[in-house]
């Protein structure tokens, strides 16, 4: 972690840009947010952000903010109303609109679901999100954030949590250790999320 960019407050919106942009190709995504107008897809990206400074960590690989990465402790995954309002989170997330901030909700219910149950009883570090601008992708800047995270784990000897969208991305984080222990179908776009954890090696 030495060797990265810690992110402050006022940095949030200009990292939602950045995974707003990583995501452009993302099917997930791409299905929740037909018809949404940009700024509706960036507040959506700055939520997890802002969310993850007050109670997690957010790292960049340099001030430059080529990719991020975000998580927290696995008590913290529920982004409830209450934590939202506290951390700031629920402003970018009131900019998504109702209509779009209703479709995650029912999105995703499942999968937050699904990891209550997965994890009930076990401390974690939940991955909220990680994403390189697509200019820096395939420069290693990903696997330079994810080992910061690694660190953590092993440090602390909790599993990492995630769920992951694509086949291609499955395979990439089974190759880093991770397993799937899940596939969930996502009401209203009908398109599968991967439940997936690494537990500590040490």
């Amino acid at each position: 972690m030495d060797n990265l960019y810690q992110l402050q407050k006022h940095e949030a919106a200009q990292a939602g840009v950045v995974l707003n942009d990583a995501f452009q190709e993302d099917p997930v995504f791409n299905a929740i947010f037909t018809g949404a107008a940009p700024e509706q897809r960036i507040a959506f990206f700055t939520t997890p952000v802002v969310y993850c400074l007050k109670y997690g960590k957010v790292y960049a690989p340099s001030e430059q903010l080529e990719g991020i990465v975000a998580w927290v402790p696995g008590k913290y995954a529920d982004m409830n109303f209450i934590r939202l309002l506290l951390s700031g989170a629920f402003w970018p997330g009131m900019k998504m609109g109702t209509e779009f901030s209703q479709k995650i909700a029912t999105v995703f219910k499942p999968i937050d679901e699904d990891r209550k149950v997965q994890m009930r009883g076990r401390d974690y570090l939940y991955l909220l999100i990680i994403g390189i601008a697509p200019q820096y992708q395939g420069q290693g800047f990903g696997g330079q954030l994810l080992k910061a995270l690694f660190a953590e784990s092993e440090q602390t000897g909790l599993p990492i949590y995630l769920e992951t969208e694509t086949d291609e991305n499955v395979s990439l984080y089974q190759h880093l250790g991770f397993k799937v222990i899940n596939k969930a179908e996502l009401p209203l776009i009908d398109l599968p999320m991967w439940e997936m954890i690494r537990e500590p090696t040490g």
